[in-house]
């Protein structure tokens, strides 16, 4: 076996405990490995008692700040797990020669898999019927069919284009809203009509939110936003938790405003127990869990340990 040349701070809860065909590959390439404890993520004071002394990192959504990069003279690389990478001040490790690599477009299947999902279960009803059921009952529940109903996707990405090409196969009319120019082939190719996002949010029965979380997007569903939103609707939101401003959720659903959300992420992850979001019959709730898919996780290994030794052998 190589001698350890590198340390490495390996926090991703997916690479947690690492595989041992990558802990081998890593080992045989010089590097030691660090896992700490981790729920969910790092945070800020976390990353400082641990960052001192490591040369790579593959992360999580960690919280890289500059305060975090300013104490890690030996960090060379951040390979972060999975494709966004919003938690990492970028300009920061930039300014100090310290690469950022992920994988891009690494979860769009399950993730939009799992919107149309959400979209099935609101439309159909499926899982009141079940919990009535359970419960003894023999409710028939009022659903609709897909054709009825119509899609807002707000990030029309790759994630919201796999969404709106799936929709598209169901017969839902279309609507779709990027800060980005979309291609018109694609918007022929499945007859999405692009607007502003306030015409989506009064036109759309679903408004699902696939975009990145970055500086324009911050809470881009708020108390103004689900005021202007149809009534009934729902929010599906299986991209970043502070896209929504939860508490203008909470509002919300509470007033009735809306009809309804399926949430895979949060503001605060783990969501907290006594969130009210728990409380509401009409809200589906997952732990951050729409990538789920042991083969995108097996590709997203590799590539993730591909780009740590490509960039540490680069700097030395």
């Amino acid at each position: 076996m190589k001698m350890k040349k590198w340390k490495v701070l390996v926090s991703a809860p997916y690479m947690q405990p690492v595989p041992d065909k990558y802990r081998q590959t890593l080992e045989s390439n010089g590097v030691e490995i660090v896992v700490p404890i981790v729920n969910e993520r790092l945070s800020e004071e976390e990353l400082l008692g641990l960052i001192s002394e490591v040369d790579g990192v593959i992360c999580g959504d960690d919280r890289f700040t500059d305060r975090v990069i300013r104490s890690a003279p030996r960090l060379k690389v951040i390979s972060k797990w999975g494709t966004g990478i919003d938690s990492i001040d970028r300009k920061a490790a930039e300014a100090r020669g310290i690469a950022v690599r992920n994988t891009p477009n690494a979860f769009t299947v399950p993730v939009a898999d799992t919107v149309i999902g959400y979209v099935l279960c609101f439309a159909r009803r499926l899982p009141w019927m079940d919990r009535g059921m359970k419960k003894g009952g023999w409710d028939k529940i009022p659903g609709v069919s897909l054709s009825e109903l119509t899609l807002g996707v707000i990030g029309v990405g790759n994630i919201g284009k796999a969404v709106l090409k799936r929709a598209s196969a169901f017969g839902m009319k279309l609507l779709g809203n990027d800060i980005l120019e979309v291609r018109a082939s694609f918007i022929e190719s499945v007859g999405v009509r692009m607007i502003s996002k306030d015409e989506l949010l009064k036109e759309a029965d679903i408004v699902s939110l696939n975009c990145d979380l970055n500086p324009t997007s911050h809470h881009i569903l708020g108390e103004t936003e689900f005021l202007k939103m149809k009534s009934p609707s729902i929010v599906i939101n299986t991209a970043r938790g502070p896209l929504i401003d939860e508490k203008a959720l909470i509002k919300a659903l509470r007033n009735e405003r809306i009809a309804g959300a399926a949430l895979d992420v949060f503001e605060e992850e783990p969501l907290p127990s006594d969130s009210p979001l728990r409380s509401f019959d009409n809200v589906l709730l997952a732990p951050h869990n729409s990538n789920s898919s042991p083969a995108a996780w097996e590709r997203v290994h590799e590539n993730t340990v591909k780009n740590l030794l490509e960039e540490l052998r680069k700097r030395g």
